[in-house]
């Protein structure tokens, strides 16, 4: 980085350690957070960016290794603590069961979703990493001499976040010399010396390393505000008892209600599809199986809400909406100007940005007959401005 402290760099408004802690707070998987700096930033005032889940911030020292156990021991002590002041709280054999993530300072681009995916695997296998396909041919050089052409087939980039059990870590600890585990270059190589299993999980090709200045530059081009993503949604349902039909983010009194584990609002069901989609964040019942995790006729408009949080807590906003619903029954013309300004409120959009058109008549199948309504959104999403 040519002398600079690649953590304080600005991105897209903010330091890119900001960025960093910023993403991993966001999951809800990770309840504290231990941040390790030198030991002058270390002593120096907190920094208004912060996020509350940072409950400490240590030393670290001259190697990774003593860094990481610099966080762990501040962690220990804060679990410690919260075990004493709750006796009748879970063991210190559960709290084993917990896992320790550690991630880079340096890759600011991690998503929400990469953060709980390495957590989850973490849990169920005691070990796991995000790593990448090796894309590239590898040579073997010597000097500015190329000496042959390295096997790539079983080969792959480990990135972070990291994630380790604290009871395999505590093994792998006990099991490995303290000197060897000295030059290990991060915690899988820590867990492979001791024999045990490290469990891969996909990374993503977002969550660069800062390292070098091209390194920052290629990251702005990502963070920057007003990038934009696209995305489709598509949704039906029939019709079932009762009236009230709930479409658009509005209630259509005389109408028959569709069916559904929620109220059945077929549009703002796309509409969330395709807002997920843009950011590769999955389905909608993804985020709310149709089971008891999700509270039965739930209103889509709380269902649109969260996936609106889901966007914010990766950057994301929606910017513009274009929605097409097909139904046999009822005439929709004059409700369409309410659906256009509920959609519009909901996701905190200005009305020239919400499309949306109706097709009733000359339509076959099911919806022809009145018996389903169907929808199909296009979403576009744009990079949110940087909190200051």
């Amino acid at each position: 980085m040519g002398g600079r402290d690649k953590l304080a760099a600005d991105l897209a408004g903010r330091p890119v350690l900001a960025w960093s802690l910023a993403a991993i707070a966001a999951s809800p998987l990770v309840e504290r957070i231990a941040l390790v700096r030198s030991a002058e930033q270390a002593a120096g005032s907190r920094p208004a960016w912060l996020p509350a889940k940072v409950v400490a911030v240590v030393a670290g020292g001259a190697r990774r290794q003593e860094s990481v156990a610099a966080g762990i021991r501040a962690l220990e002590a804060i679990e410690s603590a919260a075990h004493d002041a709750d006796r009748d709280g879970p063991d210190s054999r559960g709290a084993d069961r917990r896992v320790l993530l550690v991630h880079d300072g340096a890759r600011p681009l991690v998503s929400r979703r990469l953060v709980d995916a390495v957590a989850r695997a973490a849990a169920e296998h005691g070990a796991a990493i995000p790593v990448l396909p090796v894309s590239e041919t590898l040579k073997r050089v010597d000097g500015d001499i190329v000496t042959g052409t390295v096997d790539r087939t079983a080969a792959a980039t480990a990135q972070t976040p990291q994630g380790v059990r604290w009871d395999v870590l505590r093994d792998a600890l006990a099991r490995v010399d303290p000197d060897t585990a000295s030059e290990l270059t991060d915690e899988a190589a820590l867990l492979e010396a001791a024999g045990i299993a490290v469990h891969a999980v996909p990374g993503e090709a977002t969550n660069l390393k800062i390292t070098h200045v091209d390194d920052l530059a290629l990251a702005e081009a990502l963070a920057a505000p007003g990038a934009t993503r696209s995305g489709f949604g598509s949704d039906g349902h029939p019709f079932g008892p009762g009236n009230g039909l709930r479409l658009g983010g509005v209630e259509i009194p005389g109408a028959a209600r569709l069916h559904g584990h929620s109220d059945g609002d077929a549009a703002l069901h796309a509409i969330a599809g395709a807002l997920l989609g843009a950011v590769a964040l999955g389905d909608l019942g993804g985020l709310h199986p149709a089971d008891a995790r999700t509270p039965r006729g739930i209103a889509s408009a709380d269902l649109l809400a969260s996936v609106r949080e889901a966007l914010a807590a990766e950057g994301w906003r929606p910017a513009a909406i274009d929605l097409s619903i097909r139904a046999g029954r009822p005439r929709l013309a004059d409700h369409m100007p309410g659906m256009r300004q509920a959609i519009a409120e909901l996701l905190g959009l200005e009305l020239s940005a919400v499309s949306v058109k109706a097709s009733t008549g000359n339509l076959s199948g099911d919806v022809g007959a009145g018996r389903v309504i169907e929808a199909d959104a296009f979403a576009t999403v744009r990079r949110s401005e940087p909190d200051r």
